[in-house]
């Protein structure tokens, strides 16, 4: 089977892999994005949420046989350059969102894909969106850089 798509822009055409290896896995090992992290390994962390046409996924159960056309990316391609960070990027580093940091490359996946969708969501919107798995509690943090973001798409 041939396939090819996307990661941050640049057309991948996997060869010499397994087709079931999970996209997270191909993210780490083979292409070395490592800010995509491993959590359960099970979809429900969200450690490893990336975006996959501009929907926020958890890249863990993702097999690459199911990618063939689509366009993923990763906290490596959110941002459009290292002086002009994603507005939730620049959010999480205005607000001191961390802890340990773990969890955050999904985090802030999860809430681009929001903000994509809903420029200025409520506390209710944020908490039904924002399903990762935050070990530290960090969410009162999180809720807060997610409407320090959504500023960024006013201004």
């Amino acid at each position: 089977m041939t396939i090819k798509f996307k990661i941050n822009g640049r057309t991948i055409d996997p060869t010499n892999v397994d087709m079931e290896m999970p996209l997270l896995w191909f993210l780490r090992e083979t292409q070395k994005l490592k800010g995509t992290k491993f959590g359960c390994g099970i979809g429900q962390c969200g450690a490893c949420t990336v975006h996959i046409d501009g929907e926020a996924v958890r890249s863990c159960t993702i097999p690459l046989a199911s990618l063939n056309g689509k366009d993923i990316r990763t906290i490596e391609g959110l941002a459009k350059s290292d002086n002009d960070l994603h507005p939730v990027q620049q959010a999480w580093i205005e607000i001191d969102t961390p802890q340990c940091g773990y969890c955050q490359s999904g985090q802030i996946m999860a809430a681009a894909a929001l903000l994509a969708k809903n420029k200025n969501p409520t506390d209710e919107e944020i908490d039904k969106s924002m399903t990762n798995i935050c070990r530290c509690a960090s969410y009162t943090r999180i809720r807060k850089a997610v409407h320090q973001a959504a500023k960024f798409y006013e201004a």
